[in-house]
């Protein structure tokens, strides 16, 4: 039964771990995508050039790292307390997620597909 315990709590470090991951790349991409709306904005750029699409992409792509972040934490969360009802809700979190997960990477690739180039990160 201390084994039994033992996973149980160290399963709880490791999503409270991860899902801390997820916040940290989530707030990292925001905050990198509001850094570089506001030096367009403070240097009168304003025009519907492409680096609002570089900032929609590279934002999308932290997006994503942060929810496939998110739904491993899910994962293993489910392993503390695995009753049908935790189980069913962690089916529907990930069915959420995928949905997320499957139509920003569409958007990314319709956006990374176009005749404009992405600039690299400067």
């Amino acid at each position: 039964m201390a084994f039994e315990e033992f996973l149980h709590g160290l399963a709880g470090y490791t999503a409270l771990a991860v899902e801390g991951v997820a916040v940290v790349i989530i707030a990292y991409g925001g905050l990198e995508a509001l850094v570089h709306v506001i030096g367009h904005v403070l240097r009168g750029n304003t025009s519907p050039a492409g680096w609002r699409k570089s900032v929609f992409v590279r934002l999308g792509v932290w997006l994503l790292l942060g929810l496939l972040f998110a739904l491993a934490a899910d994962i293993v969360r489910s392993v503390i307390s695995p009753t049908w009802n935790d189980i069913g809700q962690l089916a529907a979190i990930a069915v959420i997620r995928t949905f997320l997960n499957h139509f920003l990477e569409r958007d990314l690739d319709e956006f990374s597909s176009e005749d404009a180039p992405v600039p690299e990160h400067s």
